[in-house]
């Protein structure tokens, strides 16, 4: 009596099991339309002309997908493709010296033991709370003093003291890095650089991967300290850009090309997180078959 009791048991759990899964991937298919969606309209919208696009939603794509891509790259003023490039430049060297530095700073902190340890954790925390446009205003005047406006330096450099960056980094160096690691690397004669650049980073790379997407993406969608700086036409960002095209007066304004732009500027951030989502799903795979 007790196997068929048993079927009866194991049948109910396996449609307990289906009808939870069913509910699961419903739920998370509606959240991914949902987030979707939004790009679904940026793409129709590209392929649009204003006065279609003023007319409300449409799920058909119009035909002023060329003629819009031609209008963004064609204008001399606002020079697309150099803003473009001035947006990789920084974003790309910001996100590299930030999570570098970051990361040697919360591995001096979590290796190394000595006097002023707990206090300099506190404070680079409580630098954390320090809105930027606090310090704007002093900020620009400095850069301006120093003859550092219309350069790239006052966007790229200080992007070296990232806080939130050195907190999450210092966060999982305490779960992931044993000191033992470090200890036994020393007593190799391995020196401290060494160490950090050649054992502890391959550790940290989904950690690094993760922050290198952030400091990435919001240097790209910065436009506050970049349109402080920045004067020259040159030396401007893809955001100042965009803010530049949807400022334009009404009779030239021009919804397609907005939304062209704003697509263009989508591209390159997909495309470093698809690059480094690899990166973090490694470390994932490879911290589970470790554990």
């Amino acid at each position: 009596m007790a196997a068929p009791v048993d079927a009866v048991g194991e049948m109910s759990n396996s449609k307990q099991l289906l009808i939870r899964r069913v509910i699961s991937y419903t739920v998370l298919t509606i959240f991914a339309i949902l987030s979707l969606f939004p790009f679904f309209i940026l793409l129709i919208n590209m392929t649009r002309d204003t006065n279609s696009i003023q007319k409300g939603f449409s799920l058909v794509p119009g035909s002023y997908l060329i003629k819009n891509f031609k209008t963004v790259l064609g204008k001399h003023d606002w020079k697309m493709l150099s803003s473009l490039k001035n947006s990789l430049i920084i974003s790309g060297l910001t996100a590299l010296l930030s999570t570098y530095f970051s990361a040697l700073t919360a591995y001096s902190i979590h290796v190394y033991d000595y006097k002023l340890k707990k206090f300099l954790f506190t404070f680079i925390l409580m630098i954390m709370m320090v809105p930027t446009q606090v310090s704007a205003l002093g900020f620009v005047r400095q850069m301006s003093d120093w003859g550092l406006t219309n350069s790239f330096i006052p966007l790229i450099i200080p992007s070296i003291a990232a806080p939130a960056t050195f907190f999450f980094m210092k966060q999982y160096m305490d779960s992931a890095l044993p000191l033992e690691i470090v200890e036994a690397a020393r007593i190799d004669g391995s020196g401290e650089f060494r160490t950090f650049n050649e054992l502890v980073t391959p550790i940290l790379k989904p950690a690094i991967a993760v922050q290198a997407i952030f400091t990435f993406v919001s240097s790209w969608n910065n436009f506050f300290i970049p349109a402080l700086i920045l004067d020259d036409k040159n030396k401007r960002t893809l955001p100042i850009v965009i803010g530049i095209i949807r400022s334009a007066d009404y009779a030239s304004f021009d919804m397609g090309a907005v939304y062209m732009a704003i697509g263009i500027s989508i591209i390159p951030v997909a495309i470093v997180y698809l690059i480094l989502s690899k990166f973090i799903i490694r470390g994932i795979a490879l911290g589970a078959v470790k554990g």
